[in-house]
């Protein structure tokens, strides 16, 4: 059974830029959520239960026609997740350092001009979904919960949820206040790593 995993920090952790009314929210509703749906789709599947998340997002379109779309969606939506919650820390913001840093600077010049470009991607998203930060420095967009395991790209190293869900109560109707405020809180330590783990 798919679960939720605990935040590595208090939902208050946050709160100089995201609230722990929309973290509680986030976490315990929307996440559990998924959750829930993708456990019951893969009760009916005994030979499905026991693969790791990634494992039926990559395989997708073998999975059986009456349960694809949920695990899409909910399956998608808990591994965009869980990758979510540990890309932002209370000890978050700045810039990353090392060979991350010095690949952001090689395609985008500057620190600042790459933070531009993921900013005007995410606002650029019609509704819900995510924008990314994949291992070659491209900066990519999907809609709604899908997952970029399922059409084939690797996993990203950094994303941004801009479902209204992950701002709405704090920000209201205006995106690009949350995704500036968001860069204060992310955790590059993390990010730093997975590029790492790519080269």
């Amino acid at each position: 059974m798919f679960s939720v995993p605990a935040l590595n920090y208090d939902y208050d952790a946050l709160s100089d830029y995201i609230s722990a009314d929309i973290m509680q929210l986030h976490h315990d509703k929307h996440h559990q959520g998924y959750v829930d749906k993708l456990n019951a789709a893969v009760e009916k599947y005994p030979e499905l239960q026991g693969r790791a998340v990634e494992e039926l997002l990559v395989g997708l379109n073998s999975l059986p026609d009456d349960i694809r779309t949920t695990v899409r969606n909910n399956g998608g939506g808990h591994y965009n997740h869980c990758l979510f919650w540990v890309w932002m820390s209370p000890q978050g913001g700045g810039q990353p350092s090392g060979p991350l840093l010095e690949a952001i600077l090689q395609r985008y010049e500057t620190f600042e001009t790459f933070q531009e470009e993921f900013a005007a991607k995410a606002i650029s998203v019609f509704g819900s979904g995510w924008v990314w930060l994949q291992p070659n420095m491209d900066i990519i967009t999907t809609p709604n919960q899908d997952s970029l395991l399922s059409s084939g790209e690797p996993a990203p190293l950094l994303g941004l949820d801009v479902w209204e869900h992950a701002y709405y109560l704090d920000y209201k109707n205006k995106r690009p206040e949350y995704i500036k405020a968001w860069w204060n809180v992310v955790n590059w330590p993390v990010v730093e790593a997975r590029f790492d783990a790519t080269n």
